[in-house]
């Protein structure tokens, strides 16, 4: 999204980078079940040694972000990994949530969003973006709730 942001983007291209990416969730996702720490042996240099082998010690959110990353890698979506205090432009910010800039101009202009003007140049933080895309989903799951409670009141052959 920018140069100027500690950012990385890819994707898998190989059935076996696929696969790894599949096995080293599951092995993280399976660590992370049975305890509070855990650690991983690299395949090169490293500061401690097991046996051997390197040792990296991650505190348990890391990976279990690295365990989402590879779960998403897995199923051929793109990853990208970027600090949430990023400034982006309306244009990416519109593209991230799917709507257009115009719309997303409106959006600020009403406070719906908060921004700040870079010289003559609406800036958007990424958290800021990402805020307001969980408040809209909330608010879409609550009237799917409410809708989907309406329809069983009205006996419309929705299960309860």
């Amino acid at each position: 999204m920018s140069t100027h942001a500690l950012d990385l983007e890819m994707s898998l291209e190989t059935r076996e980078e696929v696969e790894l990416a599949r096995t080293a969730q599951r092995c993280i996702m399976s660590a992370l079940d049975h305890s509070n720490a855990v650690s991983i042996a690299l395949l090169e240099d490293g500061v401690e040694r097991i046996d051997g082998l390197p040792l990296l010690k991650l505190p348990p959110k890391v990976l279990q972000l690295i365990a989402n990353m590879l779960g998403s890698l897995a199923q051929g979506k793109a990853v990208a990994l970027m600090p949430k205090e990023l400034d982006v432009t309306t244009q990416q910010a519109a593209q991230f949530l799917n709507v257009s800039r115009p719309h997303l101009i409106r959006l600020l202009e009403q406070g719906a969003i908060a921004h700040h003007m870079v010289g003559s140049h609406r800036r958007i933080r990424l958290a800021d973006v990402l805020d307001y895309k969980e408040k809209r989903s909330q608010q879409s799951r609550e009237k799917l709730t409410a809708l989907l409670e309406q329809a069983q009141e009205l006996d419309m052959g929705y299960p309860r």
